[in-house]
């Protein structure tokens, strides 16, 4: 998500539009929700939804309405950057574009196809023969790279990659070391930070949790006694916030307004945590 985030930033998105996608692309996953509702509830389930999406939204406004001035010069100072994007669109039609997007969300889908519980039905055939999709897949992409892009866009693409990859995996590599360390493995009291610290934090914010382990996770906290608020407030801000990702965004938009970004987080979702707990709990 983060290097997602960088990208529509480098291509002129304002800074409210790509603070909504930041915070909604791991906050908003179809499979975590349903997984809350399943594991832990359909009132945890349908909070953390209609939470995601108003978070989202109002973020988004607020980031937006703060930094407004410092977006508007930054808009000023690129009119004309997108004259060389507007020719190269102009090259390939909407139905192209789309197909290649496409083909890069089936790769990520089919290399991802995780082995089903039961080795019999459709997703176990498909989990057979999902190297081969994924080899066709590739194909159709090195064609349309090929045949659909310029020369200079290419390596555009590259130089972006790399330039992303010098800039956030080395802080994402640092966060989730410290993090690892000082917060152990899930389920094993390793840390630095003894389990019984973490079941009655006050602040939850630096843990990292990768998509969907938050709600195993949370279930072995509630089974210890975490209240229902404080579980809507980890859902909320846990999958958004974590060391790694708020050392990659103050490289990417800066000390200021990610420590912006980070209290409206932080804020938004204890305050929601206090009023679930109190309607619910």
């Amino acid at each position: 998500m983060l290097p997602l985030f960088a990208g529509i930033r480098k291509r002129g998105a304002g800074l409210g539009p790509a603070v909504a996608f930041l915070y909604s692309g791991p906050a908003i996953n179809v499979l975590a929700i349903i997984l809350t509702a399943r594991v832990l509830g359909w009132r945890l389930g349908v909070a953390r939804a209609a939470g995601a999406v108003a978070f989202s939204v109002v973020i988004g406004l607020i980031m937006a309405l703060l930094y407004r001035r410092e977006e508007a010069e930054a808009a000023g100072a690129s009119l004309a950057a997108p004259a060389a994007r507007a020719q190269a669109a102009e090259a390939r039609s909407g139905a192209k574009n789309l197909l290649y997007f496409a083909v890069l969300v089936f790769i990520l889908v089919f290399a991802a196809w995780g082995r089903p519980a039961e080795p019999v039905g459709l997703w176990n055939a498909v989990f057979a023969v999902k190297w081969y999709i994924v080899a066709a897949l590739f194909l159709a992409l090195a064609y349309m790279l090929a045949r659909w892009f310029r020369r200079d866009e290419l390596s555009a693409w590259v130089d972006a990659t790399w330039g992303f990859s010098k800039q956030i995996l080395p802080l994402l590599f640092l966060g989730v070391l410290v993090a690892g360390a000082l917060m152990g493995r899930p389920g094993l009291d390793l840390g630095l930070v003894p389990a019984r610290w973490v079941a009655v934090a006050v602040a939850g914010a630096f843990m990292y949790f990768a998509t969907l382990t938050e709600v195993p996770i949370l279930q072995g906290l509630i089974g210890a006694g975490m209240g229902q608020g404080p579980a809507l407030a980890l859902l909320l801000a846990g999958p958004a916030l974590s060391l790694p990702s708020m050392l990659v965004l103050q490289a990417i938009m800066g000390a200021k307004k990610a420590a912006t970004y980070v209290a409206l987080v932080v804020v938004m979702s204890t305050l929601s945590g206090m009023l679930y707990g109190a309607v619910v709990g």
